[in-house]
């Protein structure tokens, strides 16, 4: 990624407003490099365009300044449509020197050609131009005032403007010539996007960093951030995400890569659309499978994304896939104690000089061990030049200068191969991962120092009911003690997201919306327990019906059943029954793959196994159910009881036994799917 300048050579030492590029390597975004002029950042740009094609690497260049003109201006000044044929006649015209350029001159002339009021305006030398104003008072263009691409672009600037902030008119001019002399030098490598399918191994992309990029981060100068922050956005792209991004329609314009996918390029959380829940009509009891599947197909993640340093991302989920920055190991080495020598030897006594030198980890020992010759290494020493076979040293004796041992012993034993591990370039961790502790540790040994890791999804826990009271509160006699609230929130904790504690709202319509509109602002995704069927109290499906994005899916589940869902005011709800163990069912079968979905980390599957029974079961056809079990002695228990209203079984059992939809007679020692909490993410 490039940020280019139409000025003069810039200072020395790094600064604004000069040229900036930022290079993102096998998805490793590098440190940028400060280019002070023009004829700098050519030579810069030929070197790295041969080096990548020299390692057999695709290269993507992006500039950031217009590739086109607003329609009409290239067939009025070189008698032809092509763009290219604009780029040739302003390389043909362009005087560029460190310290001085012909910029300003060139725009006059062209403006005398139609008339002299246009359409450049700007001069900013000290000498009056003939034909380029000052001002734009008196101007006149002949030419729209800006492109398709730049008047959907909020904010994008005039190409016809030479000086002041914004000035793209110099960029633009300055920066075409040099584009036509890589197009030609690299020919016929290279494509040019959108003028030209990008079907050859080099592209040349138009880029704007303010149409996604933020404010610089603290210590960074504006176009350092620009550059370094845009190379991170492409290559966090998957490629065929990249290539639905470029896959625009042709232009003699140009058009500016990004527009219409700015929220997503920025990491922006993408909203859920309102109607995201609803159900076609005539649909009556979904089963669970069905359910899943449409939950799954339906929901993106809603949060934003970040970058954050490795060591801060423990259970922060991957938005994008991270690849290794360096192999590991970088350099072969050994993997024990002893002595270092090159082949392999054969049965019988051998006697090798020992080199003046030792080999520990660290730097590599900088010098070459002779043939037939050994030296004194350390476990985790890279292989000094000439040894590729490491004996014990409990194998060896020490004798006058030199070794003694018997063989045989093989060629490159005891050691290890550079990269074996992982090689550069590698996925080390894929996105939507919630990293480990283990993914740590990896990325950190491939030299990864930063990861881009959506926000953690904050989930709002609500009760609703006039029957509900704190634990601890005095209760009358219809009064209980609200149960799901503390069990929902522990759940979303060991799921890995933040709960939010929304308290409780009696059966109230106007307390409801009210405790809704705050969690809306609070929580990015909303649990409710309670009021999620369609009775007369049942008010959060009341209200998500009256802002029309309200869904009751009746799935054939025991126990659960009904299941709300909608949207209030942007933010996804979840009506769970209110039944603590209907709750909690629908929690871990629906709202566990749902959440981390939401979360941006994969649709996670239950994770679960066949066990001998250890109890008898009928079962009708037409719901899938689930039973609370645990194991013992490698058979599955359930609890006395299948009462919904059994709280104790919960703390009871270990896991769920899912019994499939159809008709089923289980008896002792027949296999049944057990899933342990733990298969289900806790």
């Amino acid at each position: 990624m490039v940020d280019w300048s139409g000025g003069n050579q810039g200072a020395a030492k790094p600064q604004a407003d000069a040229i900036w590029a930022c290079i993102a390597r096998c998805g490793v975004v590098e440190d940028a490099v400060y280019l002070r002029n023009r004829q700098l950042a050519e030579a810069w740009l030929m070197d790295v365009i041969r080096a990548e094609r020299a390692a057999g690497r695709r290269v993507l260049l992006g500039f950031d300044f217009p590739f086109g003109y607003p329609a009409g201006f290239g067939a009025a000044l070189t008698g032809s449509d092509d763009p290219f044929a604009l780029w040739d006649w302003f390389e043909a015209r362009v005087e560029d020197e460190p310290r001085a350029n012909n910029r300003f001159d060139l725009a006059g002339e062209i403006n005398q050609r139609f008339g002299g009021k246009g359409p450049f305006w700007g001069n900013a030398l000290k000498r009056d131009i003939a034909g380029l104003p000052r001002t734009k008072v008196g101007y006149n263009s002949p030419f729209a005032a800006r492109r398709e691409a730049e008047a959907r672009a909020t904010g994008a600037f005039t190409l016809w403007q030479m000086s002041g902030v914004g000035s793209v008119g110099g960029q633009a001019m300055m920066g075409l010539p040099v584009l036509a002399r890589l197009r030609r030098h690299f020919a016929p490598d290279v494509s040019v996007w959108p003028f030209e399918p990008l079907d050859a191994p080099i592209a040349l992309v138009e880029v704007w960093p303010s149409l996604t990029v933020g404010p610089a981060a603290e210590g960074w100068i504006k176009d350092q951030w620009q550059v370094h922050d845009l190379a991170r956005q492409f290559a966090a792209l998957a490629p065929a995400r990249l290539a639905q991004m470029l896959d625009v329609p042709a232009n003699p314009e140009g058009w500016i890569f990004g527009l219409g996918h700015e929220a997503e390029l920025r990491g922006d959380a993408t909203p859920l659309r309102n109607d995201c829940f609803a159900l076609p009509p005539g649909v009556n009891w979904t089963p669970v499978d069905d359910a899943l599947a449409d939950l799954q197909a339906r929901l993106t993640p809603v949060v934003a994304i970040e970058t954050l340093p490795v060591a801060q991302a423990l259970d922060r989920v991957l938005a994008a896939d991270v690849r290794a920055a360096r192999s590991n190991p970088p350099l072969p080495n050994t993997a024990v104690d002893g002595y270092g020598f090159a082949g392999g030897r054969s049965a019988g006594p051998h006697r090798l000089p020992l080199v003046a030198a030792q080999a520990a980890a660290g730097l590599r020992l900088d010098m070459a061990v002779p043939a037939g010759s050994a030296v004194r290494i350390l476990t985790g020493a890279a292989l000094p030049e000439g040894v590729d076979t490491v004996i014990l040293q409990e194998d060896v004796e020490v004798l006058d200068g030199a070794v003694q041992f018997n063989g045989p012993i093989k060629a490159g034993a005891n050691t290890r191969k550079a990269g074996e591990d992982v090689m550069t370039g590698d996925v080390v961790a894929a996105r939507g991962r919630r990293l480990t502790a283990a993914d740590l540790a990896i990325l950190s040994a491939v030299g990864v120092p930063d990861v881009k890791t959506y926000a953690p999804l904050r989930v709002g826990v609500l009760s609703t009911g006039d029957e509900l009271v704190e634990a601890g509160q005095a209760a009358a006699a219809g009064q209980i003690f609200d149960a799901n609230r503390p069990m929902l929130m522990g759940l979303i904790r060991k799921l890995g997201h933040v709960p939010v504690d929304l308290g409780q709202v009696a059966d109230d319509r106007t307390a409801l919306r009210g405790r809704l509109d705050m969690a809306a602002g609070q929580a990015d995704v909303i649990l409710t327990s309670g009021g999620a069927s369609a009775g007369d109290e049942d008010h959060v499906s009341a209200l998500l019906n009256e802002a029309g994005a309200m869904a009751l899916w009746r799935i054939a589940i025991k126990p659960g059943r009904p299941l709300a869902l909608g949207m209030w005011n942007g933010t996804p709800v979840f009506g769970l029954p209110g039944n603590p163990v209907a709750a909690m069912v629908c929690t871990l079968v629906f709202g566990a793959p749902a959440l981390a979905q939401m979360a941006g980390a994969d649709w996670a599957e239950p994770q679960g196994f066949d066990l001998p029974a250890a109890f008898e079961k009928r079962k009708k056809p037409g719901r899938r159910e689930y039973l609370r079990a645990r194991v013992r002695d490698g058979r599955v228990e359930v609890f006395a009881s299948e009462g919904s209203g059994r709280i104790s079984g919960l703390a009871w059992a270990d896991g769920l036994v899912e019994l499939p939809d159809g008709a089923l007679h289980v008896r002792p020692g027949d296999p049944v799917r057990y899933i342990p909490w733990g298969g289900f993410g806790l």
